[in-house]
């Protein structure tokens, strides 16, 4: 019986540095630049892709040996973003976890994409997350015997997330 051959010209591995996130739904900024701009798709990490299925413990009258976990609700850690620092001025995104933090002007997005690319920014997969909003913006250590770029860590929390192939 024939086998199928894996070669070498079909068969590949996905990296994970080729990606970009896009944010639909922004409110535009103070400083008037669209909703959106090139700026605010550029991160250096993106974690939090994570769905996790909670579980309910049930004890069965009579039956000793064991108790049932049954499935109850999924929870999704949060969405995680790291970048170099920009202004509020400079970033729809900024600017709209600044009115949420600051003013407690809260407004979910719709929809935020989380995009893997290939060589050709072509997209691989992506994922979907709905019911977006700003949990915290932290930054980095300032130190003054370092010479580094000021990383803003923006943490987004979601409703539900959808995997897709491309």
């Amino acid at each position: 019986m024939a086998q199928a051959v894996i070669k070498p010209d079909n068969f590949w591995q996905a990296v994970g540095f080729h990606f970009s996130v896009t944010f639909f739904g922004l409110p535009k900024n103070g400083g008037g630049k669209d909703a959106g701009s090139d700026l605010d798709i550029r991160f250096q990490s993106v974690t939090g892709l994570e769905a996790t299925i909670s579980t309910e413990e049930l004890k069965e009258g009579g039956e000793n040996r064991f108790e049932h976990n049954i499935p109850v609700r999924r929870t999704y850690s949060p969405l995680v973003l790291k970048r170099g620092l920009l202004r509020p001025d400079d970033s729809s995104l900024s600017a709209w976890c600044r009115r949420a933090l600051e003013d407690q002007q809260i407004k979910p997005l719709n929809l935020v994409k989380v995009a893997l690319l290939d060589e050709s920014h072509n997209i691989l997969m992506y994922w979907n997350l709905a019911w977006v909003w700003p949990r915290s913006w932290k930054l980095a250590e300032l130190h003054a015997e370092r010479s580094e770029v000021l990383i803003e860590t923006l943490e987004l929390n979601y409703n539900r997330f959808e995997f897709k192939n491309s």
